[in-house]
């Protein structure tokens, strides 16, 4: 029997960052000395009180189906979260609980686009975006932002990529997998193209914002333009913020006609969020954030000792992050070499396969939409950190102008 795949299933493709996992956790299984740099998972264990809260609420019966949009406590601390720490104001009927946030993000494509659709992605993007634009029907446009511009989206590189089609902007920030970070003005010019154009909406994926190396809270384009909050859906979640990779809990604050038919998408695909990751997500946001600055310290140690390393390495350019998981490097200097066993370097997918080959995995960038880079997460010990980069160093050493 041959089984017939859907249009819809073909236009997208395994995560990268999956793929990449599974590959080094499978060489590692066979005994290989492999440095995983490869997902944005923290190191760090679930704080304590968060892990008891599960436990209370698991021996409290709280074991049951929950309400599709999310439990009304944890949707009240995301609302006092949302006005505490990010200075902005949402009724409740605005917020939207699911299983992570990148199904918010899947909810939000499946609410409002059509066939054709399009959503503008800056690239470098997380693969999800794209992905989730095409499974939905939509178009992906992508505005490339390249090193010399930080990786970071240009006013009038957004004006132009504006068109009688285009239904969402997405602005990552922290970025994944640059670690760029907007300031205020910059968020400023970007807000004047976008009231130029009242029929685009815009998702703010702010996954990464409590982790920041330049000492400065978080901020969002809701915070330098209000008036586009109507427009606007914020996403969050506890995954990076508070080491919850495995509880799948993330939410949606955005206008209400879209946040219900969010539900509405939610309610036909998994209904609500875990109960027990509810009753987490609940402590994290009631706990404080007083854990935090010691493990964005050592991000940044970890940030730092990597972009020293490989700064010094002839063949690559470092995008030194300001915030998020990630070091960004750019590989044009090492396309054409030869490896020691006589192999040719074309592509950044090849330097990834060569430094997997030496001890150390990483992302290749066409999976992000750039090329030639490799992305390196620093969510992973120090001693790791310092070992892949000077196992890098020696690798790219190693290579030469002819076979």
């Amino acid at each position: 029997m041959t089984v017939r795949l859907s249009q819809r299933v073909q236009r997208v493709s395994l995560s990268a960052n999956a793929a990449a996992k599974s590959r080094a956790t499978e060489l590692r299984e066979s005994g290989r000395d492999i440095l995983d740099l490869t997902t944005g998972e923290p190191d760090f264990d679930t704080p304590e009180h968060i892990k008891q809260a599960a436990c209370a609420a698991i021996a409290a019966g709280a074991t049951k189906y929950t309400p599709t949009s999310g439990v009304k406590a944890l949707r009240v601390a995301v609302q006092r979260k949302l006005r505490q720490e990010n200075r902005l104001d949402y009724p409740l009927e605005s917020i939207v609980i699911a299983n992570g946030a990148k199904q918010i993000i899947f909810n939000a494509f499946a609410a409002t686009l059509d066939d054709g659709d399009e959503v503008v992605v800056p690239t470098p993007y997380w693969p999800s975006f794209p992905d989730s634009v095409r499974f939905n029907g939509g178009k992906p446009v992508f505005i490339e932002c390249a090193l010399a511009e930080g990786c970071k989206l240009s006013p009038g590189r957004l004006e132009q990529h504006i068109g009688e089609r285009t239904r969402w902007l997405i602005l990552n920030g922290p970025g994944n997998p640059s670690g760029a970070v907007y300031n205020a003005a910059e968020l400023q010019v970007l807000a004047e193209v976008l009231r130029r154009h009242p029929r685009v909406l815009i998702l703010l994926d702010e996954l990464y914002e409590h982790i920041r190396f330049d000492g400065q809270s978080a901020q969002s384009l809701l915070n330098v333009a209000p008036d586009l909050q109507p427009r606007c859906l914020l996403v969050g979640g506890v995954s990076k913020t508070y080491a919850m990779t495995g509880w799948r809990i993330g939410f949606g604050a955005g206008p209400q006609v879209l946040t219900t038919a969010m539900t509405v998408v939610q309610s036909q695909s998994t209904s609500g969020a875990s109960s027990v990751g509810q009753a987490a997500a609940l402590a994290a946001f009631e706990g404080g954030l007083d854990f935090l600055p010691a493990q964005v310290a050592a991000y940044q140690q970890r940030r730092d000792l990597l972009v020293t390393t490989l700064s010094d390495v002839e063949g690559l350019e470092v995008l030194e992050p300001q915030g998020g998981f990630f070091v960004f490097v750019r590989c044009a200097g090492l396309l054409g070499r030869f490896r020691p066993d006589g192999q040719r370097l074309t592509c950044d997918a090849d330097v990834v396969a060569y430094l997997l080959e030496e001890g150390v995995a990483g992302v290749a960038g066409s999976a992000y939409g750039l090329s030639p880079w490799f992305r390196l997460s620093i969510a992973t010990s120090t001693d790791n950190v310092a070992e892949a980069g000077r196992r890098i160093a020696v690798a790219c050493g190693q290579l030469r102008g002819e076979p």
